[in-house]
């Protein structure tokens, strides 16, 4: 299948004589075989992969004698998986299906998932028209609870709009709740987004989903390393989290329980030395749990895109430095501040009462008293001062300035 490695026209990288990343026909066939054969994640098909070259593992596989590292009822049991594989077959499906296959080494590849080590993906199946190396460079993923809540499906769209306008890539799992919010966010902000399935990326799942992958898949990219038409199992969704968490500059946790999988995602990016964010919840709530065990170890807590874009982001791009509006009686000199504070809340008072609360002369206060006038703060009436009606601080006779 020449032309299928890659999507960008980019020529496919030179063998190393071991990994088997060149892209003719039997190296492309072998490698193909083997995402049928040998399961997501699986070192020991790495390692052998990497010790020995794709098509000497496919021939083995098929005909030859055993691979060490496994028993001889798993190797009977993966000897049955290749007999069963057609490469050729799955290939031409994919190509129905409009669906490239992007084997490690190509010009498309994503270097960062290199970082995976034995546990890499064979190659991946990729929907959609974009290059996923080149959106890779700046993508975040954002992941979490699937039973969210209305408050972290808001704050899943909200992040998601937020990167996608700073243009960042938004990769999560395609999966209900958070994922699908993410998803919806950044395609609602006309941003880019990636799934990253755990079945063949032929077979929307959840079928629920099935109108938003499609879009996903016009508009961005639906990625998988299973072929055409495998189904998904729950070790499937697990293993897929590392490809999340590898092909992201960093992962953010939006809602999650103690046992929710998108902690998988969480601390294999840690493990892999890429930034870990959460997003705080009601102290209350068991589905933020998760969450806040992440951010009482070294996760990082964020509110916002500009704060996620702060940790993942090029030196520079600092999220705004938050604080409250600046009143007033902040831009006053602390001498004035003091007189303006010992003026009670609700009567005029004397020069000489106002010196004693603000610990100062009465000259020296009928000095400040003039100047808190001119600006608007006090009035006199008679002998005495007054705040005006217009004053932001009426903090005196025992109010509390919060």
């Amino acid at each position: 299948m020449s032309g299928a490695a890659a999507s960008d026209g980019a020529a496919p990288g030179p063998t190393d004589g071991t990994d088997g990343t060149d892209s003719t026909d039997d190296d492309l066939h072998a490698r193909v075989l083997l995402t049928r054969v040998i399961e997501p994640g699986d070192e020991i098909g790495g390692r052998w992969v990497r010790e020995h070259g794709v098509r000497e593992v496919a021939r083995r596989l098929r005909d030859g004698p055993p691979l060490p590292g496994v028993s001889a009822q798993r190797w009977a049991g993966l000897r049955a998986r290749a007999e069963r594989a057609e490469p050729v077959r799955d290939l031409a499906a994919a190509r129905a299906a409009g669906v490239r296959f992007v084997p490690p080494g190509t010009g498309e590849w994503p270097g960062p998932l290199d970082d995976l080590g034995d546990a890499r993906p064979l190659g991946l199946w990729l929907r959609g028209r974009p290059s996923l190396r080149i959106w890779a460079l700046r993508s975040v993923a954002l992941v979490g609870a699937r039973a969210c809540t209305p408050y972290g499906a808001h704050m899943a769209a909200d992040l998601a709009a937020g990167l996608a306008e700073r243009g960042w890539v938004v990769v999560s799992g395609g999966a209900y709740g958070i994922d699908g919010a993410a998803h919806r966010g950044a395609l609602g902000a006309g941003g880019a987004t990636v799934a990253v399935l755990a079945c063949g990326v032929d077979r929307p799942y959840p079928r629920g989903h099935t109108a938003l992958l499609t879009r996903i898949a016009d508009q961005g990219l639906v990625v998988g390393e299973l072929p055409p038409g495998d189904h998904p199992t729950p070790a499937r969704f697990i293993l897929r989290n590392r490809v999340i968490a590898a092909l992201t500059r960093g992962t953010v946790v939006v809602e999650a329980a103690c046992r929710s999988g998108s902690l998988v995602t969480a601390r294999a990016a840690q493990r892999l030395g890429r930034h870990t964010m959460a997003v705080p919840g009601p102290a209350t709530s068991a589905l933020s749990a998760g969450a806040h065990e992440l951010l009482r170890g070294d996760a990082v807590l964020v509110t916002d895109a500009a704060e996620i874009v702060e940790q993942v982001g090029e030196m520079g791009e600092l999220a705004p430095v938050r604080r409250g509006p600046v009143l007033p009686r902040d831009l006053l000199e602390p001498a004035a501040r003091r007189v303006l504070a010992a003026l009670p809340a609700h009567r005029a008072a004397a020069a000489g009462e106002i010196a004693r609360g603000a610990q100062t002369t009465e000259d020296d206060a009928i000095a400040r008293l003039y100047e808190l006038r001119a600006l608007g703060h006090v009035e006199r009436h008679g002998d005495g001062w007054k705040l005006t009606r217009e004053s932001t601080t009426p903090v005196g006779a025992g109010r509390d300035p919060r």
